[in-house]
């Protein structure tokens, strides 16, 4: 990993250790835990519990990757940036591409699903004026400096984090019989219903490609990190604390769902933890999980305009994009990068509107498994970076445990999990289109690129 030295002193590096920490809690704490997780127990059972746990030891194996490589090169384009140092311009361009894609879409997503809710609190208020005030409010904070853009993203983080662990504190007092219920809980439920894995190895594998997307949005932190003080010592920190705490809420929280209700209850696939809540008997459950769903798409949306950005700064800085997108504020914002990203974003909202049953899962489809293809790249990068480095004798700040052989397993935990993806129609799908869509960014970045010189790698903090 050799340390070209890249010069953007404009960014500003106001972001707090606490609030990159926060961030990554946040990040991975979506609407994949609170909503999405009910699919993955309805198909596999209480055996999601070792979906969770490989998810989870693939993640925290791939945050180590990315805090190595951020701690010997701080920048806002990351795991792009260290792509193409490894493998050349077309890979960095095409993984940032893909990225920026990747997070413009969700962007519209979770705008559109947050008004569609408080839509429902004010009939009044049209829906539309609620994500055009989401996008005006959230990009207004993400214009004023990276350190506003902390605070909001430190406040959903803790307003989720302090659900988690109410409902944590809820599901233990229930199984200790402390708060009574109507109908049995308890471990039993665990191998009642069919046994604790009615689906076997195939609904393990099933629901594990469901899982592993819930924990998109950590990466995140390795952008964020080039905006600190101290990029190194906030990513190893960060990492090692932040992990393992992400771990035990989704292990904790989805332990709690399936002791209190059978696995297939069909109001845990509509919404996991209200059906939990509903157990327990704490009155106002719906409202009170549609705020929290609210505050969790919203916390991602601040988090993916902040990132999207960044990324496309980056690429403007090597020569990737368009340059005026590197114009940046005095308050240290890439200003020009964010109002791209969200007009992009605008677009994607506008088109789903008129055609409302086709753009929008259209283009979830097409980036549904992008994360797989981030995850290859970073796994990929960190191999050839670390080797390379090694070879010179090169000083690391950081240096992942178990090389090579932990960044060799997670490649092929990540190859199995394709392979079994392509099993499911559904997820063949997403997979064929994504790869059809990183196949296209390549080819464009190739045929753009090729008369163009190649631009060292400047630090663009």
């Amino acid at each position: 990993m050799t340390s070209t030295k890249e010069s953007s002193p404009e960014l500003h590096t106001s972001l707090t250790q606490r609030q990159i920490s926060m961030m990554g809690l946040g990040g991975a704490i979506g609407a994949g835990l609170f909503v999405g997780s009910g699919q993955a127990i309805s198909i596999a059972g209480p055996a999601v519990l070792v979906s969770y746990l490989i998810a989870g030891a693939v993640i925290i194996v791939i945050m180590a990757m990315l805090a190595e490589m951020v701690a010997a090169n701080p920048s806002s384009g990351a795991f792009s940036t260290f792509a193409h140092k490894a493998m050349g311009r077309s890979a960095g361009s095409t993984l940032g591409w893909l990225y920026w894609i990747q997070l413009v879409v969700v962007i519209a997503a979770e705008a559109t699903g947050a008004a569609a809710i408080t839509a429902g609190w004010f009939p009044g208020f049209p829906q539309w004026a609620w994500v055009l005030s989401f996008v005006v409010i959230l990009t207004a904070g993400n214009l004023l400096g990276v350190r506003n853009y902390g605070r909001f993203e430190y406040w959903f983080a803790v307003i989720k984090v302090a659900a988690i662990i109410t409902f944590l504190v809820f599901g233990v007092l229930v199984l200790a019989r402390v708060i009574p219920t109507d109908s049995p809980v308890g471990f039993g439920n665990l191998a009642a219903h069919g046994g604790f894995a009615p689906g076997g190895m195939s609904g393990i594998a099933a629901a594990l490609l469901i899982v592993i997307f819930s924990f998109g949005g950590t990466e995140v932190v390795s952008i964020a990190a080039a905006e600190s003080a101290d990029p190194a010592g906030n990513i190893k920190r960060t990492v090692k604390s932040v992990m393992l705490r992400i771990l035990f809420f989704y292990l904790g929280s989805i332990l709690v769902i399936v002791a209190v209700l059978p696995w297939n209850d069909p109001a845990i696939a509509e919404g996991p933890f209200a059906a939990a809540l509903g157990v327990m008997n704490i009155p106002g459950v719906g409202l009170l999980m549609n705020a929290v769903v609210v505050v969790a798409l919203l916390s991602a949306m601040n988090a993916n305009i902040y990132g999207a950005s960044r990324m496309l700064y980056s690429l403007g800085k090597r020569h990737l994009a368009p340059r005026p997108v590197t114009h940046v504020t005095g308050k240290g914002v890439p200003s020009r990068a964010v109002l791209s990203s969200v007009a992009f974003s605008f677009l994607a909202v506008g088109l789903n509107w008129i055609w409302p049953e086709t753009v929008m899962p259209v283009l979830l489809n097409v980036v549904g498994s992008t994360i797989i293809v981030i995850w290859t790249f970073i796994a990929v990068t960190q191999l050839i970076l670390r080797r390379r480095a090694d070879k010179e004798g090169q000083y690391l700040p950081l240096r992942l445990w178990g090389f090579p052989i932990l960044s060799i397993g997670t490649l092929v935990v990540l190859a199995v999990i394709v392979i079994i993806a392509m099993t499911d129609t559904a997820a063949r799908t997403q997979l064929l289109l994504t790869a059809g869509l990183t196949a296209a960014i390549w080819v464009v970045s190739k045929l753009v690129l090729k008369d163009t010189p190649d631009q060292s790698i400047v630090s663009n903090r």
